[in-house]
Order: C-alpha cells, then structure tokens, then sequence
C-alpha cells in the first residue's frame, strides 16, 4: 500500500510540474498582426507586411524583461532610403524609423491630420518618439530591434546585425508595442520567429517576443 501510495504521489507531481511549464509557453495558436487600429490609415497591411507612408503597430504588447525581433526590408527598383549628412541624420524625416510605440487609436491620428492642416509649424507629437530614423536602408537589409525593461529600460537597434550603439533610446516607461514607420517604395515584415531571424540577437537574454495575451 505505500508504495503505491509513493507512486501516485509522484505521477500527481509530474503532471503538475508538467502543468506549470506549460503555463510559459505561449499560446501555440496565437496569430501575430500588425494592428489595424492601431496603425496609420495610410498604410496597407497584409499580414505581419506594411508599406505605404505612416506608423504601424504590432498588436503585442512588450511585456518580457528582455526581447528582440526583426524587420525585413523590401525596396522597389532598388529604392534607398535617404539621409542627409547633417547632425541629425538618424532622424532625418525620409528616412524609415524603427523601434516601440505606445498605444495609438483612430483619434490620434484624426489628431494629427488636424493639427497637420491648420498650422504647418507646429511640432506634432506623430508618435515616434521611441522610435529612430535609419538612413539609407536598401532592399534586403535588416533591422534588429532589442528591448530590454529590467534594470535601466533601453531600446537597440542594430542594421544587418551590427550594433548602432549612438541611436540606443533609454529610460522610457510605459506599455510599448514594436512599431515601424514605413515610406513609400518600401515594404517591411515584422520577423517574431527566430527560425526567421536571419542576424543574432545582442545578447542571450534577448529572446523572441512572446505574446502576453497567448500566455495561459
């Protein structure tokens, strides 16, 4: 009888270690989509793709201590993003932008068409303000994004895997969403699955986003 016992007791165990484990893996039936609410109504979304002239959000919040991901870049007829060689070329205005956002909806962006309307001068929050302007991005190239949360909050961006070390953003709080901003010419895909990864992550602690609503 106690051996039985003993063995009922670690059978009951084992599902339950087993139950917790999978309580942090995300939801295998989770579809990652770049929002359409969310996002500028000037940009064509298909799927985890975006071109068209404006800012697009991920509909997964970043809720990790530390994550990366990708964008793919696709230009048409060999189109390069251009860049002035003036101080501030990473911000430059034609230049794609990259980086997190925090949460936009349709009056945001009415908001901005508005203020756009009345007065030319007024400086716009458009919403990038976590995000950083990358010159002279060709077809093919990608952009690496790693953000971290614990310790001192810091968003990195690396082209083609190297590391752009003077356009790191740090100490920002909040929800933030991955986000790109897209120029005409260029379609972006959003690259989650580090299968698809085609450049390695900053760091080991830098592990792919996993979606906090496909958590159990």
């Amino acid at each position: 009888m106690g051996s039985c016992c003993s063995c009922f007791k670690s059978h009951s165990s084992q599902e339950r270690e087993t139950e917790m484990t999978d309580q942090n893996l995300p939801n295998p039936s989770f579809q990652f989509i770049i929002s359409r609410k969310m996002s500028s109504p000037s940009v064509t979304i298909s799927g985890l793709t975006v071109k068209g002239e404006g800012l697009a959000l991920v509909d997964v919040s970043m809720e990790q201590d530390a994550a990366y991901w990708e964008w793919h870049v696709t230009a048409e007829d060999g189109k390069i993003s251009s860049g002035d060689d003036d101080e501030d070329f990473f911000n430059n205005d034609s230049a794609l932008k990259f980086g997190v956002a925090t949460k936009k909806n349709r009056e945001f962006y009415s908001a901005i068409a508005n203020m756009s309307e009345h007065d030319d001068d007024v400086n716009v929050d458009d919403g990038t303000k976590l995000m950083r302007g990358i010159p002279n991005v060709q077809d093919g190239d990608t952009i690496g994004v790693a953000v971290q949360q614990c310790d001192l909050p810091m968003v990195q961006f690396l082209l083609n895997g190297e590391p752009m070390h003077e356009i790191a953003i740090s100490r920002f709080r909040g929800m933030v969403f991955p986000s790109v901003c897209v120029k005409e010419g260029f379609t972006v895909k959003f690259v989650w699955d580090e299968d698809e990864f085609k450049e390695m992550s900053p760091h080991v602690r830098f592990g792919p986003l996993i979606p906090e609503r496909g958590l159990i």
